[in-house]
Protein backbone atom coordinates (compact mmCIF):
# COMPACT_ATOMS: atom_id res chain seq x y z
CA UNK A 1 0.00 0.00 0.00
CA UNK A 2 2.72 2.37 0.88
CA UNK A 3 4.27 1.72 -2.36
CA UNK A 4 1.62 2.37 -4.55
CA UNK A 5 1.38 5.56 -2.39
CA UNK A 6 4.75 6.45 -3.23
CA UNK A 7 4.34 5.85 -6.86
CA UNK A 8 1.22 7.94 -7.05
CA UNK A 9 3.20 10.90 -5.46
CA UNK A 10 5.80 10.50 -7.93
CA UNK A 11 3.65 10.63 -10.56
CA UNK A 12 1.56 13.40 -9.59
CA UNK A 13 4.84 15.85 -8.69
CA UNK A 14 5.79 14.51 -12.40
CA UNK A 15 3.31 15.96 -13.89
CA UNK A 16 3.60 19.09 -11.97
CA UNK A 17 6.95 19.08 -13.23
CA UNK A 18 5.83 18.94 -16.54
CA UNK A 19 3.02 21.28 -16.55
CA UNK A 20 5.29 24.36 -14.92
CA UNK A 21 8.06 23.37 -17.68
CA UNK A 22 5.26 23.86 -20.54
CA UNK A 23 3.90 27.23 -19.02
CA UNK A 24 7.76 28.47 -18.83
CA UNK A 25 8.19 27.56 -22.47
CA UNK A 26 5.10 29.33 -23.48
CA UNK A 27 5.04 33.87 -24.84
CA UNK A 28 3.94 36.31 -22.37
CA UNK A 29 0.31 37.36 -23.52
CA UNK A 30 0.95 40.65 -24.96
CA UNK A 31 -0.75 43.67 -23.36
CA UNK A 32 -4.82 44.07 -24.72
CA UNK A 33 -6.53 46.92 -26.31
CA UNK A 34 -10.69 47.59 -26.27
CA UNK A 35 -13.04 49.07 -27.96
CA UNK A 36 -16.36 49.30 -26.25
CA UNK A 37 -19.82 51.06 -28.02
CA UNK A 38 -22.68 50.77 -25.80
CA UNK A 39 -22.74 47.44 -24.20
CA UNK A 40 -20.85 45.53 -27.06
CA UNK A 41 -16.90 45.39 -26.77
CA UNK A 42 -13.78 43.79 -28.67
CA UNK A 43 -10.71 43.26 -27.86
CA UNK A 44 -7.21 42.52 -29.26
CA UNK A 45 -3.84 41.54 -28.15
CA UNK A 46 -1.67 42.04 -31.19
CA UNK A 47 1.23 40.76 -33.77
CA UNK A 48 2.70 43.96 -33.77
CA UNK A 49 4.67 43.95 -30.75
CA UNK A 50 7.94 43.36 -29.10
CA UNK A 51 7.87 44.11 -26.19
CA UNK A 52 9.08 47.55 -25.39
CA UNK A 53 11.43 47.60 -28.55
CA UNK A 54 10.71 49.67 -31.91
CA UNK A 55 8.99 48.48 -34.51
CA UNK A 56 9.71 48.85 -38.11
CA UNK A 57 7.92 50.30 -40.77
CA UNK A 58 7.86 46.76 -42.38
CA UNK A 59 6.57 45.10 -39.31
CA UNK A 60 3.71 47.50 -38.58
CA UNK A 61 2.45 47.65 -42.29
CA UNK A 62 0.43 44.59 -41.53
CA UNK A 63 -1.68 45.42 -38.78
CA UNK A 64 -2.68 48.97 -40.57
CA UNK A 65 -3.76 47.01 -43.35
CA UNK A 66 -7.33 47.17 -42.96
CA UNK A 67 -8.07 43.75 -45.38
CA UNK A 68 -6.46 41.81 -42.97
CA UNK A 69 -8.77 39.21 -41.96
CA UNK A 70 -7.41 40.02 -38.47
CA UNK A 71 -8.93 42.77 -37.23
CA UNK A 72 -11.88 42.67 -35.16
CA UNK A 73 -14.77 44.87 -36.08
CA UNK A 74 -17.05 46.37 -34.23
CA UNK A 75 -20.84 48.11 -35.03
CA UNK A 76 -20.79 52.11 -34.47
CA UNK A 77 -23.63 54.41 -34.72
CA UNK A 78 -22.88 57.34 -34.91
CA UNK A 79 -24.56 59.11 -32.39
CA UNK A 80 -22.53 56.61 -30.21
CA UNK A 81 -20.03 57.18 -27.87
CA UNK A 82 -16.73 55.45 -28.60
CA UNK A 83 -14.55 54.29 -25.59
CA UNK A 84 -11.01 53.18 -26.33
CA UNK A 85 -9.13 50.99 -23.35
CA UNK A 86 -5.65 49.87 -23.06
CA UNK A 87 -3.69 47.64 -20.68
CA UNK A 88 -1.83 50.10 -17.76
CA UNK A 89 1.34 48.66 -19.02
CA UNK A 90 0.55 50.20 -22.69
CA UNK A 91 -0.58 53.85 -20.67
CA UNK A 92 2.73 53.98 -19.47
CA UNK A 93 4.71 53.92 -22.60
CA UNK A 94 1.88 56.94 -24.16
CA UNK A 95 -0.41 56.19 -27.00
CA UNK A 96 -2.38 57.39 -29.77
CA UNK A 97 -5.59 56.70 -32.13
CA UNK A 98 -4.98 56.90 -34.80
CA UNK A 99 -7.31 56.46 -37.72
CA UNK A 100 -6.49 55.05 -41.52
CA UNK A 101 -3.15 55.19 -40.13
CA UNK A 102 -2.85 58.87 -38.97
CA UNK A 103 -2.83 60.21 -35.58
CA UNK A 104 -6.64 61.02 -34.56
CA UNK A 105 -5.60 62.31 -30.82
CA UNK A 106 -2.00 63.27 -29.21
CA UNK A 107 -0.58 60.93 -27.15
CA UNK A 108 -1.64 59.97 -23.72
CA UNK A 109 -0.89 58.35 -21.23
CA UNK A 110 -4.46 57.70 -19.32
CA UNK A 111 -6.24 54.14 -19.58
CA UNK A 112 -9.14 54.94 -21.98
CA UNK A 113 -9.73 57.46 -24.23
CA UNK A 114 -13.44 58.59 -25.57
CA UNK A 115 -14.62 59.73 -28.85
CA UNK A 116 -17.84 60.54 -30.47
CA UNK A 117 -18.77 58.08 -33.27
CA UNK A 118 -19.64 60.52 -35.28
CA UNK A 119 -15.61 61.07 -36.07
CA UNK A 120 -14.93 57.83 -37.61
CA UNK A 121 -17.48 58.32 -40.51
CA UNK A 122 -16.61 62.19 -40.94
CA UNK A 123 -14.65 62.80 -44.19
CA UNK A 124 -13.04 65.81 -42.18
CA UNK A 125 -10.88 63.46 -39.87
CA UNK A 126 -10.09 61.03 -43.17
CA UNK A 127 -13.15 58.66 -43.20
CA UNK A 128 -14.82 57.41 -46.27
CA UNK A 129 -17.19 54.39 -47.02
CA UNK A 130 -19.23 52.48 -44.27
CA UNK A 131 -15.74 51.51 -42.29
CA UNK A 132 -12.98 53.01 -40.83
CA UNK A 133 -9.43 51.50 -39.90
CA UNK A 134 -8.88 52.43 -35.84
CA UNK A 135 -5.30 52.11 -34.27
CA UNK A 136 -4.10 52.17 -31.33
CA UNK A 137 -0.18 52.96 -31.06
CA UNK A 138 1.92 52.68 -28.28
CA UNK A 139 4.91 55.47 -27.96
CA UNK A 140 5.38 58.41 -28.18
CA UNK A 141 8.53 58.67 -29.98
CA UNK A 142 8.80 55.40 -31.89
CA UNK A 143 6.09 53.07 -32.39
CA UNK A 144 6.46 49.97 -29.90
CA UNK A 145 3.20 48.31 -30.76
CA UNK A 146 0.09 48.62 -32.58
CA UNK A 147 -3.83 47.55 -32.32
CA UNK A 148 -6.41 47.59 -34.74
CA UNK A 149 -10.09 47.30 -35.04
CA UNK A 150 -12.89 48.14 -37.85
CA UNK A 151 -15.17 50.31 -37.24
CA UNK A 152 -18.50 49.28 -39.13
CA UNK A 153 -21.34 51.85 -39.70
CA UNK A 154 -24.07 50.76 -37.94
CA UNK A 155 -27.34 51.35 -40.39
Amino acid sequence: MTALRSRRAVAALGAVSAGLLLLSACNKPTPLATVTVGTDSVSTETDCYNDGKEITTAQAAPCLDQKSKDIKSIKVDPDDTVRLGVDPSIADQGWTILMNGQPLTESSKKTYRTIPGSVFFNAQYGASGNSTLVSIKEGENKVTGLWSFKLEKAS
